[in-house]
């Protein structure tokens, strides 16, 4: 979109027969459900590209920010997280009595860390000189080295439960809050205080929008086109061979497809030297997870996003992260999103979404054989954790996503869905860069590069990767805005 817009032809090759991949969509019989991510999230990155090609993002898309946030059911406690800040504290306070006072220094402490760290998220790290930016440079104090996103959460809240609901968002990356960077408290923060979002239709709409706005730019784009590897000459990459034996040549080739799957996969044998098959495996991966997406005839009084812990949700992570197996308790996600958006599915029916972080492919679990019996134990779960007493009657469609077909269909590395790992070793210069350090003539966008994994970052390394190809031809462009509370939205509420 981004580049059509600044004059380069564009043609853009798409294996499946519409756009989007994880971020696409499952419709079926009336039910919509969008594959992969359900929250949006720092939506002003997403104006910002609209606008950069002179448009706004209303012009396309129906975005809503909502209030409630989402639910939070740790089985002894519930609770609802609100977009607006006073009310947020008053339920704090009502749920953990004494702590609702603590937003105040969250709030003031995680807005000064966050002003320092956005910039670093909107810049390129292809050689030790942009590593070494003035940017990061004053970042630096801010990053929390040797600490975890929980150990920064609690010097803020005493309850374990309280604790969890300000670092249960490392799994947006696939990682525990006992692992995750404790610079990813940004995380929480934005989203309390800039509001997740969901869009009318479903987040698949994104990329949907993304692909029109291309095509009146003039992009080409060719679905149902399957790339079967790069043509690389010389340390250059100048073309890909399809599926059906046709090569297209081209002067870039930007790679969108799950990184370590793209570099197993699309590379000629022989021409990566850093990330051979072998050296892949030792990369640090995210967890997978186990996916049931249910079509009811029936409406359910459920909240828009709810989050239900494991009795032991420290060990339930560790069993995901650190033993690669199964837990015999777990936690999970279910989204209703019919409760806001009835375009979902048919009139008085809903579409469910049911989420379950599991370990990647690493652990060997064999999902053929073990599938019937964890969607029973799921089941078990919806009947016993939340108001879904009787769905089994109303079920209408059903599909499931395996960590296996995560690999196996979706094209993703060990079914890790939220693609690399995010320690420090594996993060900005560290990361497969934005302008693939391996060959030439080829830029990475996706979770798999800088700046990482979860919709805005993924947004912001297709800006990156836009704006270094502008750079090598001559080609103006507009430098990233600093962040502003002024572009955040008021809260339209959907109770």
């Amino acid at each position: 979109m981004i580049l059509a817009h600044r004059g380069f032809r564009v043609t853009v090759l798409e294996k499946e027969k519409t756009v989007g991949g994880r971020t696409g969509e499952i419709s079926v019989d009336g039910y919509r459900f969008d594959i992969g991510p359900t929250f949006l999230m720092m939506k002003y990155v997403l104006d910002e590209l609209f606008a950069q090609t002179g448009r706004r993002t209303e012009s396309y898309l129906d975005c809503a920010r909502l209030d409630p946030m989402y639910r939070l059911d740790f089985g002894s406690k519930v609770l609802t997280a609100f977009a607006d800040r006073a009310r947020m504290k008053d339920e704090i306070e009502r749920v953990f009595p004494g702590q609702g006072k603590q937003m105040d220094a969250f709030y003031a402490r995680e807005s000064e860390r966050f002003k320092f760290l956005y910039p670093c998220l909107q810049k390129d790290y292809a050689s030790l000189s942009s590593f070494f930016s003035l940017d990061l440079l004053k970042a630096v104090p801010h990053v929390a080295a040797g600490r975890s996103l929980y150990d920064v959460l609690s010097d803020y809240f005493e309850p374990e439960e309280l604790r969890l609901a300000f670092t249960f968002q490392s799994k947006y990356l696939g990682m525990s809050p006992w692992d995750c960077p404790g610079l990813f408290a940004m995380i929480p923060f934005t989203e309390h205080a800039h509001g997740v979002f969901h869009v009318m239709g479903g987040l698949s709409r994104i990329a949907e929008a993304f692909a029109r706005v291309a095509k009146e730019e003039g992009a080409e784009i060719r679905t149902s086109t399957s790339v079967k590897q790069l043509i690389v000459e010389g340390g250059r990459v100048v073309g890909a061979e399809l599926a059906n034996g046709e090569a297209i040549r081209c002067d870039e080739a930007v790679v969108n497809a799950d990184f370590a799957w793209a570099a197993e996969n699309l590379f000629p044998a022989g021409s990566l030297r850093k990330y051979t098959p072998q050296k892949l495996q030792e990369l640090k991966y995210s967890c997978s997870t186990y996916m049931i997406y249910l079509g009811l005839d029936k409406v359910y009084d459920l909240d828009h996003h709810a989050i239900y812990f494991a009795k032991d949700y420290k060990r339930n992570l560790e069993d995901i992260s650190q033993h690669f197996r199964l837990s015999d308790d777990f936690s999970f996600y279910v989204r209703n999103a019919s409760k806001t958006d009835p375009s979902l599915a048919p009139p008085g029916h809903s579409a469910l979404y049911v989420l379950v972080p599991v370990p990647n492919q690493k652990s060997g679990v064999d999902w053929e054989k073990e599938s019937p019996a964890f969607r029973e134990r799921v089941f078990l779960a919806l009947v016993t954790r939340t108001r879904l007493k009787n769905f089994r009657e109303h079920i209408k469609v059903e599909r499931i996503i395996s960590p296996l077909d995560w690999e196996k269909k979706m094209s993703v590395y060990q079914g890790a869905t939220f693609n690399l790992g995010h320690g420090l070793d594996q993060m900005l210069y560290f990361r497969p860069r934005n302008k693939f350090e391996e060959v030439d003539n080829c830029y990475l966008v996706g979770g798999g590069t800088h700046p990482g994994s979860g919709l805005p970052t993924i947004f912001e390394s297709a800006r990156i990767s836009a704006n270094l190809l502008c750079d090598k031809y001559g080609v103006s462009r507009p430098l990233p805005l600093p962040f502003s509370e002024e572009r955040v939205e008021p809260v339209r509420a959907f109770e």
